[in-house]
């Protein structure tokens, strides 16, 4: 038996083995690089464009933030872009939240009708089974649609940084003596991960309050691959690449449950999807500008983009 084990493991197989591993790596690597569209292809659904005006029950032209395209060269293309009417937009993803969107509306609405500036709050219903259109619909008819816009989905500048992050780190230690040891494990693993392989100078990636000037967000959002629940990490990344400073600010985060995240599964996912991030963007199979945010925003604004 131990004759067999040593042929099978001698110096010259593992050699081999090594050799057909790196060789499968880079036949991989190729065949995706080759069949991976390196910039994504934005497909924007009818229904998408528009919003329901339940006091009249006509849909309306969804204001559109428009993409800008930057290439190789830093040249600069643009496409549907709109003039900004509007100080902030809010935008909420919701599917199965009709017990958690109400306290999420009042209190928003009620800091933001405190406000000088203009603002709007887009709920994006991704085919909730459940009463989120109708809650939703019932605040569009208590406010109107200059405030709130029920749109139908398919699947600015804080203390001078171009992109501003909620952080829920300086909330970390609470938060841990919450969790099982499993969950804190599985949540450090993930935060690993991300910081090895992607992002390093944002502390907290996954929480929901991100804030974008819409030029800023032209160019990230579009070119982002990622559409699961690890697209943040991608968002970021590619701030990062373009040399833009992520701010990130101490929020209060208080859970609500309802969360959509399976625990276990959920964070796979997004051990998969970062893994996959790094990979692609590594080999060259997912492409963005290369030019810094100081040549980009001058092209911007010798176009007049901003």
């Amino acid at each position: 038996m131990s004759c067999i084990f040593h042929q099978i493991f001698t110096f010259n197989n593992l050699i081999a083995l090594f050799v057909i591993i790196i060789l499968s790596v880079l036949f991989i690597s190729i065949l995706i690089r080759l069949t991976t569209s390196p910039y994504p292809r934005i497909i924007i659904h009818k229904d998408e464009r528009y919003y329901l005006d339940p006091i009249s029950g006509e849909r309306h032209p969804l204001p559109q933030l428009g993409t800008i395209f930057l290439s190789k060269k830093h040249s600069v293309t643009y496409q549907d872009i709109q003039p900004s009417t509007l100080y902030l937009s809010v935008i909420v993803p919701a599917y199965n939240e009709q017990n958690r969107l109400p306290t999420m509306l009042d209190e928003a609405i009620d800091y933001l009708e405190q406000q000088s500036y203009k603002y709007e709050i887009i709920i994006v219903d991704d085919g909730s089974r459940d009463k989120t259109t109708q809650i939703a619909l019932g605040y569009v008819q208590k406010y109107g649609t200059e405030k709130i816009r029920k749109n139908f989905g398919n699947g600015f500048d804080a203390q001078m940084f171009p992109i501003a992050i909620g952080s829920r780190a300086h909330l970390e230690q609470e938060s841990i003596a919450q969790r099982s040891l499993f969950r804190t494990i599985l949540m450090w693993g993930f935060h690993f991960i991300v910081w090895l392989l992607t992002v390093k100078s944002a502390h907290d990636t996954q929480c929901g309050f991100k804030m974008f000037p819409r030029t800023i967000a032209q160019i990230l959002f579009t070119h982002t691959h990622i559409e699961r629940w690890a697209f943040d990490v991608e968002l970021l990344l590619l701030a990062e690449r373009l040399r833009l400073p992520i701010g990130e600010i101490p929020v209060e985060w208080t859970e609500i449950e309802g969360s959509k995240i399976v625990p276990v599964f959920s964070w796979l996912q997004m051990g998969i999807d970062v893994s996959l991030i790094f990979w692609n963007y590594t080999i060259g199979a997912y492409r963005y500008p290369k030019a810094p945010f100081e040549k980009i925003y001058g092209i911007m604004i010798q176009q007049q983009l901003l």
